[in-house]
Order: C-alpha cells, then sequence, then structure tokens
C-alpha cells in the first residue's frame, strides 16, 4: 500500500505539503505545517467549519484534525470561473492547468488520511446561508489577492459565519514597512492576481466587510516546500522587481498576514 500511494503522489503536481501516512508527504509548492499551529486554535471540537480555496485540502485537514465535527471545503474546480483579468496569459493558465489535473490532490489527500471532509465545487461569491447554512468557524488562506472584489467577498463570509475568521493573506512588504494608513498594490494584468494591501489595508479590508479584529494582522512567510520551483541566480535578475519578488518567495517564502475576527 505505501509504495502504491509513493507512486500516486509522485504521479502528480501539488500545491500543499500534506503527510499523507508515516514517511509520505506530497512536494507541495508550499509547506504551510509549521504555521498551522500559530494560526488556527487548538482545539474545534464541536464546530462546523469551512476552508475556502482548500485546493489540496491541507488547511480542511488541519480543521477536521482539531476535532471539528464537520469541515465543507469550498473550491472553484473549473478555473475559467476564476477572477480573471482581461489579456490573460497563455502560460498561466497552463499552470493552473498543470496544478489541477485530475481535480487537483484533494481526492487522493482525502483517500490516504480517511478523512469526511466534503469538498463543494463553489465559489466565495456563491455563500448563501439558506445553501450551506452557517459555520463556527471561517477559514480563507490566500485567496483575497485572487479576487476582483475583496471586501464584497469577506461580506459573503460574514453572512455565514458565528464565531471566528482566521484568514492568512498576502500583504505587500514594503508599503507596510513605512507606516502608512491602509494602502494596496492593484496588478489586475495576465494573471490571477489583484489586490495586495498593507497590514493595515488587509485589517481594513476585513473591518468594512463587518468583523472586529480579535488577533494580528502578524506577519509571517508562507514556507515553500519542496515542490516550489526555484530560479536560479542570473546577472539582471535582482534588476526586475517582479522577478527578483519570485525569487525572493522561493527561497525564504511568500509575505503573508495572519488574522483573527469575529463577526461584528
Amino acid at each position: 500500500m505505501s509504495e502504491e500511494l509513493h507512486e500516486r503522489v509522485a504521479a502528480r503536481p501539488w500545491y500543499h505539503t500534506i503527510e499523507l501516512a508515516p514517511g509520505i508527504e506530497t512536494p507541495g509548492w508550499f509547506d504551510c505545517r509549521g504555521i498551522a499551529p500559530t494560526v488556527l486554535p487548538d482545539d474545534l471540537s464541536g464546530r462546523r467549519c469551512l476552508d475556502i480555496g482548500t485546493y489540496d485540502g491541507f488547511w480542511a485537514f488541519q480543521l477536521e484534525q482539531r476535532g471539528a465535527s464537520e469541515v465543507i471545503a469550498f473550491d472553484v474546480l473549473d478555473d475559467s470561473r476564476w477572477d480573471w483579468p482581461a489579456g490573460e496569459t497563455a502560460g498561466q493558465r497552463a499552470i493552473n492547468s498543470a496544478l489541477r489535473a485530475g481535480a487537483g490532490g484533494f481526492p487522493l489527500a482525502k483517500e490516504a488520511l480517511g478523512s469526511s471532509v466534503e469538498r463543494v465545487d463553489a465559489s466565495i461569491y456563491d455563500l448563501d446561508p439558506g445553501v450551506h447554512g452557517r459555520f463556527d468557524v471561517v477559514y480563507v488562506g490566500s485567496l483575497l489577492l485572487h479576487l476582483r472584489d475583496p471586501v464584497g467577498a469577506l461580506m459573503k463570509i460574514r453572512a455565514v459565519c458565528d464565531e471566528l475568521l482566521i484568514s492568512a493573506d498576502a500583504v505587500h512588504g514594503s508599503l507596510s514597512l513605512i507606516g502608512s494608513g491602509p494602502a494596496a498594490t492593484l496588478e489586475g494584468r495576465g494573471r490571477p492576481y489583484w489586490w495586495t494591501p498593507n497590514t493595515a489595508g488587509y485589517a481594513r479590508m476585513a473591518e468594512a466587510a463587518g468583523f472586529a479584529i480579535t488577533n494580528g494582522p502578524n506577519r509571517f512567510r508562507m514556507p515553500p516546500g519542496r515542490g516550489h520551483p526555484r530560479p536560479p541566480l542570473r546577472p539582471g535578475l535582482l534588476l526586475n522587481a517582479q522577478k527578483r519578488a519570485v525569487l525572493v518567495d522561493s527561497r525564504l517564502g511568500n509575505g503573508h498576514a495572519w488574522l483573527h475576527a469575529r463577526p461584528g
């Protein structure tokens, strides 16, 4: 069984690093295992939880392992339904299609872990208490930067969240250092990357959606996993801001912050 699992893991790309069995872990782009104990509460016993943008399911499985009574995992399985800007690039589409091959690694991870997490093919914008019910805890990670309307998306979460929002998302490092008020950069070109706020802007997004922050924002770097591309250092690479950021992210991790908030 372990040899078969090794082969199945090796046969596909992974976004998350997940330990599926002793000695068997997925070679994810990101390895969140070290930060999960800081971001998530230790005990979620009896809580109904929602993970939005689950991908391979790491955070959903973490919620389940902390005692959640039920975990629903949202994901948009057809990337044509993502928030693409005009002028999307074929190269970015190809990357997404490769990672999504076979509907992502979620089914294999769920099977190997013996998990009861239910994955639902739905967007954060689809959230409806009349359809999906209400949740004690909602986790949304590394998703807001991919949305045209992050505040509207957080309002959708507010409509179904009874106790706690846990969010971890990209923040702009230099804008956060200069001590300004809420601010953000806008990409919206070629790929589904939109707003990257500073920490004050990240907090304001949650507050504007009707949440009261109880912890954070706390800055950290999302650790790269074994599967993360590592571009070689070439002359002139550091002169290009976007390529320089990719290089730093591949070595040190992507700049993020996390926060806890309660519905106001």
